[in-house]
């Protein structure tokens, strides 16, 4: 047993707190907008110029216009503002942006992250990844704990190129919560029907208690 990537997105979602502005990433991290909880005010910003974003939309209601940075459609809220990515980065880089929740492809112990590009494979650019990392308060990563090959991604050191040194605050993945800490990453939370040691066989991370 292990979460799918509605449980993680929904795990993600229990990061967030009242009045936060938050930025998601692609991939898993855009299904928190579905999880916020009821009554809390959330306000979600997407670097291509778009502060409060409400849920994806039905398929009657898709507005090709309206896009997120990993261009999906989303939808509007009552109070969403739009702007250029000037303002939008110097929202980021000026500490505007409480949380960054996004994905990765792999994660040191150290709280390093690489995650925007494989060496060799065409990439279309570093996008906000390095921005958000430097200039929010705190990074959550969310992704799956291993790879196609079921290699782990929870690594002592980063073997790709990276986005940013020790930026990493909570890993969030399908087998449970990591926490960075001096010394390595403490086993916050485990996920349903998985052990701490199925946890720990995954992880080559250095576990501390």
């Amino acid at each position: 047993m292990a979460w799918d990537r509605n449980q993680m997105a929904a795990r993600a979602a229990r990061e967030l707190e009242d009045g936060m502005y938050v930025n998601l990433g692609i991939g898993i991290p855009t299904l928190v907008a579905n999880y916020i909880p009821e009554g809390m005010t959330v306000t979600l910003q997407s670097e291509n110029g778009m502060l409060g974003i409400g849920p994806f939309p039905t398929e009657d209601a898709v507005d090709p216009d309206l896009i997120n940075a990993g261009k999906q459609t989303v939808t509007a809220l009552a109070h969403t503002a739009y702007f250029d990515s000037a303002q939008s980065f110097a929202m980021i880089r000026g500490g505007k942006i409480a949380m960054a929740i996004l994905g990765a492809m792999e994660v040191a112990e150290n709280g390093d992250l690489a995650n925007w590009m494989i060496p060799g494979k065409l990439v279309k650019g570093m996008g906000g990844a390095m921005d958000l990392v430097a200039g929010v308060k705190r990074v959550v990563v969310v992704m799956d704990h291993t790879n196609k090959a079921g290699e782990t991604k929870v690594l002592k050191a980063c073997t790709l190129p990276l986005t940013g040194k020790g930026v990493v605050n909570r890993i969030i993945t399908n087998l449970g919560v990591l926490d960075v800490v001096e010394g390595g990453l403490r086993i916050f939370e485990t996920a349903d029907g998985v052990s701490e040691a199925d946890l720990r066989a995954a992880t080559e991370a250095t576990i501390v208690d």
